[in-house]
C-alpha cells in the first residue's frame, strides 16, 4: 500500500514539474513574442538600427525565428548594409527553401550590389515557383539589364507588364523596348 502511495506522489510530482516547465516555456514564448512586436514596432517608425538591435535579441533566443531574419533583413537592406541583409535572407532560405520573399528580397539585394547573376537565379527561383509573380519579372528585369543581357531586360518587362504591373510600361518606353 505504501508503495503505491509513494508512487502515486512521485507521479503527481512529475506531472507538477512538467505543467511549471510547460509554463515556464509559455512564458518565454510570450516575452520573446513581446520583444518581436517592439521589433517591428521600431521598424515602422523606421527606427532601423532600434529594430536590428531587437530583431538580433530575438535571434540570440531563438535562432530559428524565420520572421526576426526577415525583418532584419529588410532593416538592412533599408539602411544599405546589402551583405547583412543577403546573410538574413539566406538564413531564411536554408531553413526555408519556398521562402520566395526571402528569395525576391535576397535578389533586390544582390542587385544593390551589383551581383547580377546571383539576382538573376534568385528571381529566376520565384519566377519558377510563381509565374505570375510580377514584381519578380520587373527586379529581373532591372538584373539583366545591368549585366548587359537589354533583349532579356524587355522580354521580362513585357511579361511584368502583362501581369498588370503599370511601371512595366514606363519602363519598356524609357528603355525603348519592343
Amino acid at each position: 500500500m505504501l508503495r503505491i502511495i509513494a508512487t502515486s506522489l512521485l507521479a503527481i510530482s512529475l506531472i507538477a514539474g512538467r505543467a511549471q516547465d510547460l509554463a515556464q516555456v509559455a512564458s518565454h514564448a510570450n516575452a520573446l513574442e513581446a520583444t518581436y512586436a517592439k521589433g517591428e514596432q521600431a521598424y515602422k517608425r523606421a527606427a532601423y538600427q532600434e529594430a536590428i538591435a531587437i530583431f538580433s535579441d530575438v535571434l540570440q533566443q531563438d535562432p530559428e525565428h524565420l520572421n526576426a531574419y526577415l525583418q532584419r533583413g529588410f532593416c538592412h537592406s533599408l539602411t544599405k548594409q546589402y551583405e547583412k541583409a543577403v546573410a538574413d535572407f539566406s538564413a531564411v532560405i536554408a531553413r526555408k527553401p519556398d521562402h520566395l520573399w526571402a528569395y525576391t528580397s535576397r535578389g533586390s539585394a544582390y542587385n544593390k550590389l551589383k551581383l547580377y547573376n546571383k539576382a538573376i537565379m534568385d528571381f529566376d527561383q520565384v519566377i519558377g515557383r510563381d509565374p505570375k509573380n510580377e514584381e519578380a519579372f520587373n527586379n529581373r528585369g532591372w538584373a539583366r539589364k545591368a549585366s548587359g543581357d537589354a533583349p532579356g531586360a524587355c522580354k521580362d518587362w513585357c511579361a511584368s507588364q502583362r501581369m498588370g504591373n503599370a511601371e512595366a510600361r514606363i519602363i519598356l518606353t524609357n528603355n525603348r523596348c519592343k
